[in-house]
């Protein structure tokens, strides 16, 4: 499920995407043949953190200088069983690690939900997705993209696209185009508490789409002993609302009420 990108000039871009790298430690995940490795460290990254679950690719990044040296450290396992703040520390980051990767499609989405519920260890993101993923992450209420996944990334980030990628631009082509999208933490005092509920919450909201919030919630609402409607009208909430009307602020009320 992974495409590479060999064109230097669009691994440089990618590299600085979310700003310089200079002297930072950076997570990349899925480096394959290491060429946005090789960016990240050309542009003066002070450790590239590599996670890599297939053993050729990662046998061959250990042979690299920079691996003998320090500065690359080659990780062989599969990105969803790393304890990635453990690696941080590891790596002695005085400062938040930042995320850059081309994503494996497969698995983009997943450790994507992992990183955002993160703690201080984690800062900047540049991530390579599939365009219509990026553009999910990025939406705003009231259009086609919308949903679960724009609702937990702006919970506790701030994204964009960068740049997009036509499919002749990797090896293989994929069948769709790409896009980088860069997503900059939020201040500690704008970020959202409880993203495991809000999970719950935006994942009944949007199973059902067309269906108004107080059937959609009604599940969710039973298994705690409520009511849906009453629940929706307690935090303000019109229940006869769809999901892809409601703000990030709706769903962190709705959250937060189930904190209590």
């Amino acid at each position: 499920g992974q495409h590479f990108l060999f064109d230097p000039s669009i691994l440089h871009r990618a590299a600085l995407a979310a700003g310089p790298v200079k002297g930072r430690v950076v997570i990349e995940v899925g480096p394959g043949p290491g060429g946005l490795t090789r960016a990240l460290l050309d542009e003066g990254a002070g450790k590239v953190i590599a996670v890599e679950t297939d053993p050729r690719f990662a046998e061959a990044l250990t042979l690299w200088p920079e691996a003998k040296d320090g500065r690359l450290i080659v990780v062989q396992k599969d990105a969803r069983k790393v304890n990635f703040e453990k690696l941080v520390e590891e790596a002695g980051a005085t400062q938040p690690a930042m995320i850059i990767a081309n994503l494996p499609y497969n698995v983009g989405t997943p450790l994507l939900v992992g990183w955002l519920k993160a703690g201080d260890w984690r800062g900047e993101m540049a991530l390579m997705f599939q365009k219509e993923v990026a553009e999910r992450i990025c939406a705003a209420p009231n259009t086609d993209h919308y949903g679960r996944l724009a609702v937990l990334v702006q919970s506790a980030t701030r994204p964009h696209i960068a740049f997009t990628l036509p499919p002749g631009a990797f090896h293989p082509p994929p069948k769709v185009d790409s896009a980088v999208a860069v997503l900059e933490p939020l201040p500690a005092d704008q970020r959202f508490a409880y993203i495991d509920l809000l999970e719950q919450v935006t994942g009944a909201a949007f199973g059902q789409r067309r269906k108004m919030m107080r059937a959609a919630l009604k599940p969710l609402a039973k298994k705690r002993g409520m009511k849906a409607a009453e629940w929706l009208e307690s935090v303000g909430i019109d229940p006869t609302a769809r999901a892809e009307t409601l703000s990030q602020d709706d769903f962190r009320r709705l959250a937060a009420s189930l904190a209590q």
